[in-house]
């Protein structure tokens, strides 16, 4: 085990895939499945998950690449301080739905640490992408919504992906209307008053379905624009 390889098995995670990787650790393709298929052979564990739709961070996986981030992380450590060399920043990802909140933390987060250390990425994705981004370490924290609706197939997802949900806060649906809006004269609007209204919902993909819908209002029969 080398200290490239480890670095090799960390790039791929990071990118979901080795063509990719390899591209930007300019090697061959080959060459790059190689050093992992040795690794793997050596740790006798199966670091990646290989299908027809490309790879996938093992469970086996996730422990290792944890250690092999802390053994580069201290490595550059020692760079610095012995042959007075830059570490290479390190990244942060996050993987969100379409939320504000989740922009304004970030830019926040952002000017707090600044950019000398840590490379940030804030990816605004589908849920089923999200769950899958910090499956794979491509991010180290996503924002999901969670409601009565899809708690159950999510919380399903997020044992079989070794994944833990931590809740933030507690959202109350809101809605933004113009004041010419017949509805602005109200005290109260509820549901039922939003039924003869069109709605514009977050298109998911090819997992679209009520159950990765992050808007509540998905539950009802409305017109779409």
């Amino acid at each position: 085990m080398t200290l490239q390889q480890l670095k090799y098995a960390i790039e791929i995670a990071k990118c979901g895939s080795i063509n990719i990787a390899a591209r930007k650790l300019f090697i061959t393709q080959p060459s790059l499945s190689n050093a992992i298929r040795e690794l793997e052979t050596e740790l006798n564990i199966s670091i990646f998950q290989r299908t027809n739709r490309g790879i996938s961070v093992s469970v086996d996986g996730a422990e290792f690449l944890g250690y092999a981030r802390q053994v580069v992380e201290q490595t550059e450590l020692l760079e610095k301080r012995y042959f007075n060399t830059k570490p290479s920043a390190q990244h942060f990802s996050v993987s969100t739905q379409h939320y504000a909140f989740s922009v304004n933390a970030f830019v926040n987060l952002i000017k707090e640490y600044g950019n000398n250390e840590y490379e940030f990425s804030l990816r605004e994705t589908k849920t089923y992408e999200i769950i899958d981004d910090v499956k794979n370490l491509r991010s180290e924290i996503g924002v999901l919504y969670l409601n009565e609706f899809n708690s159950k197939i999510l919380n399903k997802l997020f044992k079989e992906n070794n994944l833990k949900f931590t809740k933030l806060f507690v959202a109350k649906p809101h809605v933004f209307i113009s004041i010419n809006n017949p509805l602005s004269k109200q005290k109260v609007v509820t549901i039922e008053d939003l039924r003869d209204y069109p709605y514009l919902c977050f298109e998911q993909g090819e997992y679209n379905s009520f159950h990765f819908s992050e808007e509540i209002l998905s539950t009802l029969s409305h017109k779409k624009t």
